[in-house]
C-alpha cells in the first residue's frame, strides 16, 4: 500500500472528520460515544499545523501540532488503515518539522497509543489529570528521534 503526506486543505476536512470520529469511538472505549461529534475535529485543530496521510488522493489520517511548543495534539488513523506505518510515518514528518525536544499528553487508558508511542522513542516526563482522565506527559529528544531509525 502506498501513501502520501501533504498538507491539510480545507478538502480533507469532511473526511477527516469522519476518520477523527471513528478513531476516537475505537481508541477511547471508555468514554460516552454520543459525545464524540463530526465537528469536534474542527475544534480540535483550530490554529494548529495539520499534515494529512492520502492514500489514492483520500484522506485516512492525520497528524496536528502547535508550533510554538513543539506540541502534537492530535495523532489518528482510520481504524482500517492502522497498523500499516501510516501513524510512524505521519508523526516522523511532523518531527523532521518541528525538530525536538517535542512533547504530546497521551491519555493513560490509551493502552496502544502509549504503547506505539513508546515503541517511537517517547519518554515519560511526567503525569497529570485533564478533563478527559489521567494522562502522561511523554517527550522526544533529537537523539530519541535519531535512534529509533527515523
Amino acid at each position: 500500500m502506498h501513501w502520501t503526506i501533504v498538507e491539510y486543505n480545507s478538502n480533507h476536512t469532511e473526511k477527516l472528520r469522519e476518520v477523527f470520529r471513528a478513531s476516537r469511538k475505537l481508541a477511547f472505549h471508555w468514554s460516552d460515544k454520543r459525545k464524540l461529534k463530526l465537528k469536534d475535529f474542527d475544534t480540535s485543530i483550530k490554529e494548529e499545523e495539520v499534515l494529512v496521510a492520502l492514500v489514492e488522493n483520500i484522506p485516512v489520517g492525520f497528524i496536528s501540532w502547535w508550533p510554538p511548543d513543539n506540541f502534537i495534539h492530535s495523532l489518528f488513523v482510520d481504524p482500517s488503515f492502522t497498523g500499516k506505518g501510516i501513524g510512524k510515518d505521519l508523526l516522523n514528518t511532523c518531527l523532521k518539522r518541528t525538530g525536538q525536544p517535542a512533547t504530546l499528553k497521551c491519555l493513560k487508558a490509551n493502552e496502544a497509543a502509549l504503547k506505539f508511542y513508546k515503541s517511537q522513542g517517547w519518554k515519560t516526563e511526567t503525569s497529570g489529570e485533564s478533563f478527559d482522565g489521567p494522562y502522561f506527559l511523554l517527550s522526544i529528544t533529537e537523539s530519541d528521534f535519531n535512534a529509533t531509525g527515523a
